[in-house]
């Protein structure tokens, strides 16, 4: 695909990553979002992390399987900064809604500059937040798979690669399988047992999983 079509493409493809956003926040004003509110939106952006996670990772073996697709490469970035982005709302989510946090007090408090109010309100769910990590070991793992997506997005742009070089780059950024299936194993620990909703997303993960490990021992292969 033309340089110049790419181009042209982008936002559109930038937009609808915005669509599941703008589905939540839909639900959210038209009371559509259950019994539960917060547990919605907890799972709403937590599937879409990882089926955007998954996107991006399925880029690379579908250009090798089909060449002329391999324009896709131009908007694995895109998508894999959307993962960090639906993953940072889930993060938000449990942090700021799913805690007991006072929100509203706290927007209230900074829109007035007031500093302290926001302190006050965190230092009181604090130590049930803490709790609530230390003793559930799904949230762990979330964390984990975040502090992931965080690295990666963080060494996205070009400069970064120039600058860290070309091997280690990639060595880091292929840490995005790892949290996927730590993703998938948050999702598995997270729902209630007999649940066997996560399996579809795990299915598709280890199969992208060992396409990745097939290739880079027939690599090797040819390399020897």
């Amino acid at each position: 695909m033309p340089t110049r079509a790419i181009k042209i493409l982008k936002p559109f493809v930038f937009l609808l990553g915005l669509v599941p956003l703008y589905g939540m926040v839909w639900s959210y004003r038209t009371n559509n979002l259950g019994a539960d509110p917060v547990q919605s939106i907890q799972h709403w952006t937590g599937d879409w992390t990882i089926w955007m996670l998954i996107a991006s990772l399925a880029i690379t073996p579908i250009r090798r399987v089909l060449p002329k697709l391999g324009w896709l490469i131009r908007f694995r970035r895109m998508i894999g900064l959307f993962a960090f982005f639906y993953a940072t709302l889930h993060l938000l989510t449990y942090l700021l809604l799913g805690s007991g946090l006072d929100l509203r007090a706290v927007l209230d408090a900074l829109s007035h500059g007031d500093v302290s109010t926001v302190r006050q309100q965190w230092a009181e769910v604090w130590p049930t937040t803490y709790e609530d990590i230390s003793k559930h070991a799904f949230i762990q793992l979330g964390l984990l798979a975040y502090t992931i997506l965080l690295a990666l997005a963080v060494t996205s742009p070009q400069w970064i690669m120039r600058k860290m070089g070309g091997r280690p780059w990639r060595t880091l950024h292929r840490t995005a399988y790892a949290a996927a299936v730590l993703g998938a194993i948050h999702y598995w620990l997270m729902v209630k047992k007999g649940v066997l909703t996560p399996w579809k997303d795990t299915a598709v993960i280890a199969v992208l999983l060992l396409a990745r490990i097939l290739w880079t021992r027939r690599q090797r292969g040819i390399g020897n």
